[in-house]
């Protein structure tokens, strides 16, 4: 019997974590962001307004749209984006290079628009890449940091930090463009129906898919609206708001820990880091938001 998700879903392996009871406990990983106290109360006034008799309280997305945008003028994701730029420029890894000579798909050095074009084809790979694989290819060419070390280190640690910040400054660098990944290449038209076959593709104990929760519009879990990604789902939603600074947990999470924690939640393993699913679904994401303004990095929960 396949699951029914409803507007409102109980706790469960579902695409985001359980909001605290009550609306005045705040967990410790919140606390210890760096958007610090102060993002610490916001939450829990916004978590308060939530409990708030019916006939009194906006909806649960306006509420989540007004404690976004009380945040991000302070988004911590800038500092992700200096550190990012920080590490583009310095000479790094056993050849002692920086990255500023990487091909990002608009020519050697070029950072601005490459991100709304991503995933794309590489003819020196001979592959369909997303940022951080084409990333992997350049640190491991330019700088000699091998590509299958980094893949295999957990996020959050390592040069999973690097990737993160990298992530963030050079999406930041397209920010207020439009979505436009190409699709001329065969290997470009394989990989969408690569992604599209796995969006849909339901397994594990729970029989779930990226479609149980992003496959139909207005869905909602708990207080988070869920995007169609079937299609473009709207400026600065959905794809276009990857990566981003997590507020629950403090760290900047990328577009390829994003996709691996949705595996986990639907109790499947970790596909990998970089792995083809995961390069395949962000290229069926990406085509469907085509034309999409991207707010890289965003901020969420």
């Amino acid at each position: 019997m396949q699951p029914i998700v409803h507007k409102t879903m109980p706790p469960g392996p579902g695409c985001a974590r359980p909001a605290p009871r009550g609306g005045s406990r705040i967990s410790g990983a919140a606390l210890r962001s760096s958007t610090g106290i102060a993002a610490a109360i916001t939450l829990a006034l916004t978590l308060a307004v939530g409990a708030a008799p019916a006939a009194a309280q906006k909806s649960a997305a306006d509420g989540i749209a007004e404690y976004r945008a009380m945040l991000a003028d302070g988004n911590p994701a800038e500092l992700f984006e200096a550190k990012g730029e920080d590490l583009w420029k310095k000479p790094r890894g056993p050849k002692n290079a920086s990255l500023e000579r990487c091909d990002l798909g608009l020519g050697p050095g070029v950072v601005k628009g490459a991100w709304v074009q991503l995933p794309r084809w590489f003819a020196d790979t001979q592959r369909v890449q997303d940022l951080e694989s084409r990333l992997l290819t350049c640190m491991e060419t330019l700088q000699g940091i091998p590509a299958a070390e980094v893949a295999k280190t957990p996020f959050g640690k390592g040069e999973q930090v690097t990737m993160e910040a990298l992530a963030a400054w050079i999406s930041a660098e397209s920010r207020g463009q439009r979505m436009n990944l190409p699709q001329a290449h065969p290997e470009e038209k394989r990989m969408y129906a690569l992604g599209q076959k796995a969006f849909f593709f339901r397994g594990g104990p729970m029989d779930f898919a990226c479609s149980t929760c992003h496959g139909d519009a207005n869905k909602r879990i708990r207080l988070q609206d869920l995007p169609d990604l079937r299609g473009n789902p709207g400026d600065g939603v959905g794809f276009a708001a990857w990566p981003a600074y997590r507020v629950s947990s403090g760290e900047l999470w990328s577009m390829q820990r994003r996709l691996n924690d949705c595996y986990r939640q639907q109790r499947f393993p970790y596909p990998g880091y970089a792995s083809e699913v995961t390069v395949a679904l962000s290229v069926y994401m990406g085509v469907n938001a085509k034309g999409a303004e991207s707010i890289a990095p965003a901020i969420k929960r």
